[in-house]
């Protein structure tokens, strides 16, 4: 069980600004994103419809979901523009010897 534990997911030099990776920790799917240099994880689901963000693009510091444009703020979650009415949920991230860790949430 991987509950309030740390869990690797790429080496800092393996993961550029501008990328993002897909991780799938305690049956969540989560979205982890290199936004200028910090990183992010955010859930990889738009809350518009239930697609999936990670086949969207990252603008600045929001990720487009390539259904119908919903953008999310990688940094809070919040939603920055329709038909996305909620925000996705966040997950904690931190670089531990240079290695990108995310905490999956229970």
């Amino acid at each position: 069980m991987l509950m309030n534990t740390w869990v690797n997911v790429a080496l800092v030099s393996d993961f550029p600004p501008g990328t993002w990776q897909v991780v799938v920790l305690e049956n969540q799917t989560i979205l982890v994103v290199n936004c200028f240099g910090e990183f992010f994880a955010i859930e990889d689901v738009c809350t518009h419809d239930g697609g999936i963000l990670s086949d969207g693009e990252l603008k600045g510091d929001e990720f487009v979901c390539p259904r119908h444009g919903a953008r999310f703020c990688v940094k809070t979650g919040a939603v920055t523009a329709p038909p996305a009415y909620e925000p996705v949920r966040t997950f904690p991230v931190r670089v531990e010897n240079n290695m990108v860790q995310v905490m999956p949430l229970t």
